[in-house]
């Protein structure tokens, strides 16, 4: 992707999260996100097909811009998530979603949120392949490993859902240990 067409997607993300701040993703036109984002209906249509598309890929920004922090390949690590990344995975999400980063939190506590919860659980199992040994005494050697990874990511989508329902009281480093004492 180019500078221009990057430029572009990030502005309409950042209009699209701006109205999540606002009102929830349901009541949410295109309209309304081409018009904040200062592009044109055709545009808004080359990066997504949808509003559903934009959501998803919201949630795919998230997932990458984590992955990039742990494989340690892109130092810039560039995308429309910033931060100094944990070393623990479980950490860093935890963390973007305490500072309600690009107004997640209106998709986790909205009422449609299950495209977004089932979007965050699917990217959230691609990544907890890659974090399985932090698990390994836990298994038992009858799970299949794609039943075991689906349980943790369901865990942890709980355990999100769990602390939005409550207030996200606890620190991310709680809420994370939670997690871990759970799986």
């Amino acid at each position: 992707m180019d500078r221009r067409q990057r430029r572009t997607r990030e502005a309409i993300f950042e209009a699209f999260t701006d109205l999540l701040s606002k009102k929830d993703f349901d009541r949410i036109t295109v309209s309304e996100i081409i018009d904040k984002a200062d592009v044109g209906r055709a545009t808004f249509y080359a990066h997504f097909e949808t509003k559903d598309d934009l959501l998803k890929a919201l949630s795919d920004e998230l997932f990458c811009h984590i992955a990039d922090a742990m494989d340690g390949q892109h130092p810039d690590h560039r995308h429309i998530f910033n931060c100094d990344a944990p070393p623990c995975v479980f950490l860093h999400l935890f963390r973007h979603l305490q500072k309600n980063d690009h107004n997640i939190l209106r998709l986790l506590s909205g009422q449609n949120n299950d495209l977004f919860f089932r979007c965050f659980k699917s990217n959230f199992a691609h990544l907890a392949d890659s974090q399985l040994a932090r698990f390994s005494g836990r298994k038992s050697d009858r799970l299949p490993d794609d039943f075991w990874r689906d349980h943790i990511a369901a865990t942890f989508v709980e355990t999100v859902r769990w602390w939005v329902a409550h207030g996200m009281k606890e620190s991310a480093e709680t809420i994370t240990d939670y997690f871990f004492l759970s799986v």
